[in-house]
Formats: C-alpha cells, structure tokens, sequence
C-alpha cells in the first residue's frame, strides 16, 4: 500500500491548494431605516458632492454650496444622488464579473475507484478538457459585447436622469413666473373692481358691471391658489428628479439665464440632426453592443458543434503491480449536431438586428418631429413677441393720456389686463418652445447649448461614485 499511497498523496495535495483559494459567502442585510435615514440626510451641502461637481466641472466652486443652482449643476447633483445611476453601475458590475465566467477555463478532474471488497486494486484517472474551436473566445466576445452594452445603458441613464431634471427645472421656473404674473394680475383686478365700486356709489353704472369685475377677480385669485399648489408640485418633481428630499431644496435659488433665449431654429439642419441621431443616440449604440453579443452567441453554439476533448494520465494499482494509462475521451456528436441551440440563436440574432433597425428608424422619426415641433414653436413665440410689443405701445399710449387728463385709471387698468394675459400667452410659448427643445436635444441625447456638457459617457463613466452624506 505504501507505493499507492506514492500516487494519492500529490492527487490530495491538489485538492488542498484547491480549497485554499475558496471564497467565504458574506452576509450584507438591508437596513430599512438605515437606507431612509440616509436618504432623508442628503442635501445639496454634501461635501462629496462638492468634489464629485468640481472633478467633473474641472474647477473650484466657492462658496459652497452654491448661492444659485442652474441646470448644469442641478443635473451632476441628480448624477450623484440618484439611485437609478446607482443600479446601472450595479450592472456593469455584472456585467465585468461575467467577463471572469467567460474568461474562465474548465478545471481538471480527478476520479477513484478504490477496490471493493479488497484494497489491492485501486483507479486513479486525472483527465484535463481541452475546448475546441474557440469557444473560450466566443464566450469573451459575447460577454465583452454585453459589457458594452450595459456601460451604454448607464450612459443612456445617466441622459435620462439629465432630461428629467431639465424637464423638472423648465416647470419648476414656469410656474414661479406663472404665479408671478397671477398676483400682478389680481392687483390690477383689484384696482378695478375698487374703482368700479367707487362708480358704482356715484350712480354712473349698474351693479351688473361691479359683480362682474368681482367675479373675474374671484376666478383670478382662484387661478393664483392653483398656481401656488402647482409650485409647490413641481418642486416636489425636482427634488425627486434630483433624488433628494424636498426638505433639501427648501431656501435654494435656481438660475437659468438662457431660458428666455432659445437657439435659433435656423442653427440645427435637418441633416444635422439625423446624423448626430444616428451616431450618437445611446440606446441605438447599446442595440449596436446587444446585436454583437447574438452575433457572438450564433458563433459559440455553432462551435459547440465540435466536441471537447479530454485528455489525461491513469493509474491503477492492483495485486502489487502498477499500470499507467494516458486517456482520451470525447463526445461522439451522433444524435444532434447541436441543431436546436444554434437555430436559436440565429433567431436571437435576427430578432437583435430587427430590433435596432426599428429603433433606428424610431429614432430618426422622432429627431424629425422634434426639429419641426421647436421650429413651430419658435415661430409661435416670436408672433407672441410682436402681439407684445404693439401692446407696449398702446399702453405707453394710455400712460401719457392719463397724464394728461384725458383718460382714466380704468382705461389702464383693463389694458394692463390686458397685458398680463398676453404675457401669460408669451410664457406659454416660452415653455412649449424650450419643452420642443429638451426634446430636439433628447432626439439626438446630446446637450445643444454652447457651453453644457454631458459629463458621462460610455468609455468614461465611473463605476463608482464618492461616498455620499450619511453613507460614510
């Protein structure tokens, strides 16, 4: 038994060094309080958030936090904080550690076959896989293609996370000029119904005129209650597009200095904006990555077509005598040449590829529609323009024969309505205007301002981002 026990010895000294290299399973529970406390601490203050704006903006910010937010900031602070980037980089975590599955070699075996009933006869076969016809390869190519994959869907995140706070942002400053223009208005109205009631008591005009004024001012305050509820709305929207706690935006001023000057229409061509479609839409690109994983997988199953190989010594020891075998095993392929995985994924394949011929095409439809609905908007504002200039006009007009004691505070009064309601028009089209360009903009997923920046992309974007407020 002593020149058996010669050949097991180094056979267990594998199995040692084997186990040696073993990983511990390690429990990571989820505390419920603990994730809402930490949400619930998160503020446009974190000093992680600082250095996450400074690294990305390429400069100091002082004083911090900043006395304003624009969009440029709000939107690496919704980068930062909002879990949805979070779960995208989980995935390319995934992603990366199915590269070591793929990567993966298969490991030896080892079997034995002690005898039965007596010990002089033993069997040990140690046998090494070889795959044929580059199935490691294929394997790679098709997890390197999903990793592309999912480092565009983060990409594409982390655009729609951006768009989603310009959206929210947009409403948000709207309904402050919206309710702003609503508490002008119900001064003017009530301004009038003040004068028509002192009218009214000198017997000049009927009640009639009076409950009128009274009830339109009635409507306008009630417009302006509405209006006030709606700030408060969308506030909520930006702190949740952000992903912070509406606590967190209390007492913050917002900026957006271009707002009321949208690009010219006459800067974007079509051809312009279908190509930059084209090129630069992320989930077109993601389709791109996804379609060379099927046309990976097609490759691998058609490789599978070729059988592995086992190769390897034996040993076997019986009554005092030793043999030495070296063996070869095979799968001999006679009742299937791997025909139903393969027809599977060339239909994957075919599926994949018609799937980013329709997103193209979607894509391409909607940068159309986009360009054509901001070149009808901007045409609507600028008409709006002109309703407000000549309205200028008319009340300068008024102005100067009130002073002159030829007209009276009511004439001025219904013209200033007047005004109000066209300058409730104009902000409506501003809003449609910059709403068609968030869209232009989303067409091609690309900012189209001078002077913003998109700060992630899929060759550059961090896996991880710094430690937030209350995650230390």
């Amino acid at each position: 038994m002593i020149s058996v026990c010669k050949y097991i010895f180094p056979f267990a000294g594998l199995f040692c060094l084997a186990g040696c290299a073993l990983q511990r399973y390690h429990a990571a529970p989820i505390d419920v309080s603990a994730t809402a406390g930490q949400f619930e601490s998160r503020n446009l203050a974190d000093p992680g958030l600082r250095y996450f704006q400074e690294q990305n903006l390429g400069h100091a910010i002082s004083p911090w936090p900043p006395q304003s937010w624009d969009l440029q900031t709000l939107s690496l602070a919704a980068l930062y904080f909002n879990p949805a980037l979070d779960s995208a980089r989980a995935r390319i975590s995934a992603t990366k550690a199915s590269l070591v599955t793929a990567g993966a070699r298969p490991n030896p075996t080892l079997s034995i076959a002690p005898g039965i009933p007596g010990p002089f006869l033993l069997t040990l076969d140690f046998a090494i896989p070889i795959e044929t016809a580059g199935k490691r390869t294929h394997r790679l190519r098709v997890a390197r293609s999903l990793d592309h994959a999912a480092r565009f869907g983060l990409a594409d995140t982390a655009w729609t996370i951006h768009t989603a706070v310009r959206t929210a942002l947009l409403n948000y400053v709207m309904t402050i000029r919206a309710l702003e223009l609503f508490r002008s208005e119900e001064k003017v109205r009530e301004d009038q119904v003040r004068i028509l009631e002192e009218i009214f008591s000198a017997g000049e005009i009927a009640r009639q005129n009076v409950d009128l004024a009274r009830t339109e001012r009635n409507k306008m305050h009630l417009a302006l209650v509405v209006a006030e509820g709606q700030v408060t709305e969308a506030r909520a929207a930006l702190a949740a597009a952000v992903g912070i706690p509406l606590a967190a935006l209390q007492s913050v001023d917002f900026a957006w200095p271009s707002i009321d000057n949208p690009p010219r229409a006459e800067a974007f061509s079509i051809k312009e904006i279908k190509r930059e479609t084209v090129l630069n839409r992320l989930d077109l690109r993601r389709s791109l990555a996804q379609y060379a994983a099927a046309e990976g997988a097609l490759q691998l199953e058609i490789a599978k077509q070729y059988p592995d190989i086992n190769i390897g010594p034996g040993y076997t020891y019986e009554e005092k005598h030793s043999f030495f075998t070296l063996g070869l095993s095979t799968t001999i392929p006679v009742f299937n040449r791997n025909e139903g995985p393969i027809a599977e994924a060339e239909a994957h394949r075919i599926e994949a590829s018609a799937a980013f011929v329709e997103q193209q095409a979607q894509a391409i439809i909607r940068s159309e529609r986009a360009l054509a609905v901001y070149t009808g908007a901007l045409k609507e504002e600028v008409e709006v323009q002109s309703l407000s200039k000549l309205h200028d006009s008319q009340l300068q007009i008024m102005q100067e024969a009130i002073r002159n004691g030829t007209d009276n505070r009511l004439s001025l009064d219904n013209i200033e309505i007047e005004g109000w309601v066209l300058a409730r028009t104009q902000l409506d089209a501003l809003s449609r205007a910059q709403k068609a360009f968030g869209e232009l903009e989303d067409a091609v997923q690309r900012p189209l301002n001078p002077g913003e920046i998109f700060t992630i992309t899929p060759e550059s974007s961090p896996l991880r981002a710094p430690a937030k407020q209350g995650e230390r």
